[in-house]
């Protein structure tokens, strides 16, 4: 992004679109007259990056529908549940990720407004990800729809720097896949994150450490990745608040008044960063829980909307080919306090049947007249799909038959098989 004078040696700038080579001054590609460029003093030197879908769930419900591309769209639902995603039209309204639903649609009424499909999105993402995988061994997944990527030592594979590298990335994952993505160069991560950051959507933007101390002065402490409210406030007493006061802070100091923290905060706020990509972290835990439209205390209406979030968490865990062994319920009641149970199994499973009926019992042992306004639940203790062994947990026929109804799911649809206990669904909710 910076237009600083250039260095000797390499290409500088790059066309994003033709991934031709470039005075570093031009305005436009001398090829094929795209304006979308790269440049970069240090370009092709930097080999860590950071790959974010752009507003991802909303970008793939609008590549499913052309009808609503030029909407404002919002993924959530129900009045009382929360916006999971917004697209780029819908958050020039204010609309944000985690914003109650009804402040959502008072201040974009006209939204069209999907419910999530996660199962979708992480079809989605796994293809995103191979795409990546076939880059760089070196990916460090950090969501469904974001990674860091090393490309050191890869020039010589590909036959063109990064730079280029990731260019063609991007191009083709929106020419196949139909969602886009931005992307940020760096020597870090630190640096590679906040760059992804600067020109979405579908964007592109290197950033060194030379440039990073004077871009991060003005910006307040909370702009570093693990700074809280809690530590923000820790540090506003201490009389940091902007990372410019981190700057100018002795480094010793620092460690004194924090510790660890202290030398953390000290080099991230000069954009120094030495964590590795590691490859394979994978998610922690695959889960999914629903606010209700109204408060509910029935065992036999909460039974039912557990099923059905057993089913999505399932659906996840095979989509994703992973198994757990640590299944947790999530309640949340009418006056917002949190219950949390959790049970461990003695085999992996990625079965619909066993985490309901696991999920089942610890609700059953909550059910006191209370009130509640969500539920969720939820897989840990992740292992590879391979690893699950049903036959000690479950009567081999019914794990057949789950298998055989997700085959007719995958061919006709999720509705062409529904178990009798989520058939009738007396109470309307909201995915978060």
């Amino acid at each position: 992004m910076t237009t600083a004078a250039p260095a000797s040696g390499g290409p500088l700038g790059i066309c994003r679109d033709c991934l031709g080579d470039l005075d570093f001054r031009a305005k436009r590609c001398g090829h094929c007259g795209s304006p979308r460029l790269v440049r970069h003093r240090t370009l092709p030197a930097l080999a860590l990056a950071h790959i974010d879908c752009d507003a991802f769930y909303a970008t793939v419900e609008k590549r499913d529908n052309p009808d609503i591309a030029d909407r404002p769209v919002i993924i959530g639902g129900g009045k009382r549940g929360v916006v999971s995603a917004a697209c780029y039209i819908a958050r020039t309204y204010g609309v944000c990720s985690a914003m109650p639903m009804f402040k959502a649609l008072a201040l974009c009424p006209n939204a069209t407004v999907i419910r999530p499909d996660m199962a979708k999105y992480v079809r989605v993402g796994r293809e995103v990800r191979h795409a990546m995988q076939a880059l760089t061994p070196l990916v460090e997944p950090l969501s469904i729809d974001e990674a860091f990527l090393d490309l050191s030592g890869t020039q010589r594979v590909h036959g063109m720097i990064p730079a280029k590298v990731l260019a063609r990335f991007a191009r083709d994952v929106e020419r196949e896949i139909g969602i886009t993505v931005s992307v940020g160069l760096s020597s870090n991560k630190f640096l590679a994150k906040i760059a992804s950051d600067l020109d979405k959507p579908r964007g592109f933007a290197a950033l060194d450490q030379d440039e990073a101390r004077e871009m991060l002065a003005d910006k307040p402490v909370g702009f570093i990745y693990g700074v809280g409210p809690a530590t923000q406030e820790k540090l506003a007493q201490r009389g940091f608040r902007t990372i410019a006061d981190l700057q100018r802070a002795d480094e010793n100091e620092l460690m004194k008044q924090l510790s660890g923290e202290g030398r953390r905060l000290w080099q991230l706020a000069r954009g120094i960063d030495d964590r590795r990509v590691v490859p394979d972290r994978g998610a922690k835990t695959i889960s999914s829980e629903t606010t209700f439209e109204n408060d509910i205390r029935d065992f036999a209406t909460l039974e039912k909307l557990l099923w059905r979030l057993s089913e999505k968490v399932s659906a996840r865990l095979k989509t994703s080919d992973l198994s757990g062994c640590t299944i947790t319920l999530k309640l949340k009641t009418a006056d917002f306090r949190q219950r949390t149970r959790s049970q461990s199994i003695q085999t992996p499973t990625q079965l619909a049947a066993k985490i309901f009926a696991v999920s089942r019992e610890m609700l059953a042992r909550e059910i006191d007249g209370t009130a509640f306004r969500l539920m969720g639940t939820g897989v840990s203790a992740l292992r590879p799909g391979t690893q699950a062994n049903d036959a000690d947990m479950l009567d081999r026929r019914s794990a057949d038959a789950e298998r055989a109804m997700d085959g007719l799911r995958k061919r006709f649809g999720n509705a062409a098989v529904i178990r009798g206990i989520a058939y009738e669904g007396p109470a309307k909710q909201a995915d978060e």
